[in-house]
């Protein structure tokens, strides 16, 4: 006589696994971030074989039969709460298609990665994207075979798009960039036409370690814990976490540059209080993972862009970096310096362009991808297509492939569908903000004293607790009231540039 096991004694088996997985692949996290800031030069052929092996065991582990029954039977099971009920669908939807990868291929994406990865340093070193070339054209092929592998019912894209932001499509960002090219094309006209601010000094010297320094007193004020995190250098600034109790980022620096590194320490500093967020019970789980790329990024959006490029943040903080840079900043007003930080300006690389041109620099890329996967472009092209596309978009010649086609590391590591959850969090960061200012009573005032505690409670409270448990569509609403509406960024813009370019 088989004795069926209680639901709690089989969700507990069920967690277990899930966690044994977590573990492989936050292991190979660790080794990820080595990768990009401390590897030296010849350990890189053994990492991507060891990198290799861990996406094996990671595939197997969560491809194993009896991984199968525990959920095709927890979801047959009604004593489930509604966290545990939605954990468990979500694992059988992602188990379920975790098991149309064959091992092999999965070996071979791993492989193909680490090499693009290096090939692209490469490339970057020697300012030559025929150096990355090929690497890139095989990553192209292999994500073609990965869109077959997932299925879709449109465009092959959509496949890849889904892994980041489900029930995301073609047709649906089509929409939306031609909305944004409508939309914010005419302001960026008006503004063309008013005097530039200026910005020279922003681009003073700016020692390496002040601003190091400044970077981790403005992650500490944030709210970032560095019991459970630590910065470091990269050459793509990042945030990788391995639990919400050891949640890293990076950041760049140059001297000539203090934009750089300040606002992706604040970008990273938002992806960071996310994950530190997450519920730490839920390890594993997808209630203890983040609900989308593009709620990802709307958190650090917000806190890059609605709080830190903002004069209230800047009334607060402008002191002591003046402080920090007497001889750079000492004569430069604060009004002066929030224009010069709100400069919006066609400009050649995405990562340090402005809130309103940004989008045309995720538009470019998306148009790209679509193009690759749907095999309309190919990589031996991608150069000359990239440049076209700067000057039709962004009338911006581009003199070379280090600020045009090898400036992300994204298509590197196979993140295509990636990039338009960049635009996608913006839009969400716009409509999540302008509720948490109805909502948290003194908000702005808090922000003005250097406190930041309110806006951070409130999302823990909004957004992180909820891990997975709502998609992207589903927590705007209950946030804010209504699905994700462009408007809500449409009227920020407006407010915001309008008064500083007195449109």
């Amino acid at each position: 006589m088989t004795v069926q096991k209680t639901s709690s004694g089989l969700y507990e088996e069920y967690k277990a696994k899930m966690q044994k997985v977590a573990d492989v692949r936050n292991a190979m996290s660790v080794l990820g971030w080595d990768q990009e800031t401390y590897l030296p030069e010849k350990g890189a052929s053994f990492r991507g074989q060891q990198l290799t092996t861990l996406s094996s065991i990671a595939h197997e582990l969560f491809s194993e039969d009896a991984l199968g029954d525990i959920l095709k039977e927890l979801s047959s099971r009604s004593d489930l709460n509604a966290v545990q009920q939605k954990n468990v669908a979500l694992s059988l939807e992602d188990y379920e298609k975790n098991r149309r990868y064959p091992a092999a291929f999965v070996a071979e994406l791993s492989t193909a990665t680490n090499a693009a990865y290096h090939a692209w340093i490469r490339a970057r070193k020697e300012n030559n994207f025929d150096v990355f070339e090929p690497l890139l054209a095989n990553m192209v092929e292999l994500k073609k075979r990965e869109a077959e592998i997932l299925g879709y019912k449109g465009h092959p894209y959509d496949a890849l798009l889904n892994e980041y932001e489900k029930g995301a499509d073609v047709q649906m960002l089509d929409k939306i960039f031609s909305g944004v090219n409508e939309s914010l094309l005419p302001i960026l006209q008006k503004i063309a036409l008013q005097e530039v601010p200026d910005k020279q000094f922003l681009h003073r010297h700016y020692p390496k370690d002040q601003q190091w320094q400044f970077g981790l007193n403005l992650l500490k004020d944030m709210g970032y814990d560095f019991k459970a995190g630590r910065q470091d250098i990269s050459e793509h600034p990042f945030t990788t976490s391995f639990s919400p109790q050891d949640v890293r980022v990076t950041t760049r620096i140059d001297e000539q540059d203090l934009g750089n590194m300040t606002w992706s320490c604040i970008h990273e500093g938002g992806h960071a209080l996310y994950e530190q967020g997450l519920p730490t019970e839920e390890y594993g789980l997808p209630s203890g993972e983040a609900a989308s790329l593009g709620i990802h990024e709307s958190q650090s959006r917000l806190w890059e862009n609605n709080l830190g490029r903002s004069l209230t943040f800047w009334q607060y903080h402008y002191g002591n970096l003046q402080a920090t840079f007497r001889s750079s900043l000492l004569a430069v007003p604060i009004q002066d310096f929030y224009r010069a930080i709100n400069l919006v300006q066609p400009s050649l690389i995405r990562t340090e362009a402005d809130e309103l041109t940004y989008h045309f620099h995720v538009m470019i890329r998306y148009e790209i991808e679509k193009g690759l996967i749907g095999g309309t472009l190919q990589t031996k092209d991608l150069r000359e297509i990239w440049n076209q596309y700067y000057r039709d978009y962004l009338q911006q010649e581009v003199p070379d492939d280090l600020r045009g086609v090898l400036q992300d590391i994204h298509w590197s590591h196979g993140s295509f569908g990636y990039f338009p959850t960049y635009s996608l969090g913006s839009f969400y960061a716009a409509q999540l903000y302008a509720s948490a200012q109805k909502q948290v009573p003194g908000l702005e005032n808090a922000i003005a004293d250097g406190k930041y505690g309110p806006l951070l409670q409130w999302l823990r409270e909004n957004i992180h607790q909820y891990g997975r448990f709502y998609t992207s569509n589903e927590l705007c609403e209950k946030v804010t009231g209504e699905k994700l509406e462009f408007k809500y960024f449409l009227d920020y813009a407006k407010k915001k540039f309008g008064e500083i370019y007195q449109l």
